[in-house]
């Protein structure tokens, strides 16, 4: 089921100095929660990178997953070539980023977005995003 078992990153999808195997790795197998919503942002770019949907649709909050569909973002993310995340800014609950990646015809692309969170339970979820 899980895809990111046995990498080896020397760094982190999500862009920090850190290694997989302590920074994103253990929040999109459930193993601890992000503690963020920054880290939660980074979290989830990661799982778009290695296509653990399931972590993305859980971590959309259940007032905004119902617009999200799992086909769709397994699609998108495969289709993808994930370059690198840079966080532009973030508060407690807005993280504005960009995530650059070459789409499937070969051509780079940046997706631009300023997301918010919420914190619910002791969680972090994605609520939405505006794109810029």
């Amino acid at each position: 089921m899980h895809t990111i078992i046995e990498n080896k990153l020397k760094n982190c999808y999500c862009g920090s100095y850190s290694g997989f195997e302590n920074c994103c790795k253990p929040i999109v197998l459930g193993l601890k929660k992000a503690a963020s919503a920054e880290q939660l942002m980074r979290s989830r770019y990661t799982a778009f990178c290695i296509q653990e949907v399931d972590y993305l649709v859980e971590t959309t909050h259940i007032s905004t997953r119902k617009f999200h569909r799992k086909s769709e973002i397994l699609t998108w993310s495969q289709a993808n070539t994930w370059l690198k995340l840079e966080i532009i800014f973030a508060t407690t609950t807005i993280v504005e980023f960009k995530a650059f990646f070459v789409n499937e015809k070969g051509e780079a692309q940046i997706h631009h977005e300023q997301s918010t969170f919420i914190l619910e339970n002791g969680s972090w979820f994605y609520v939405d995003g505006m794109l810029h």
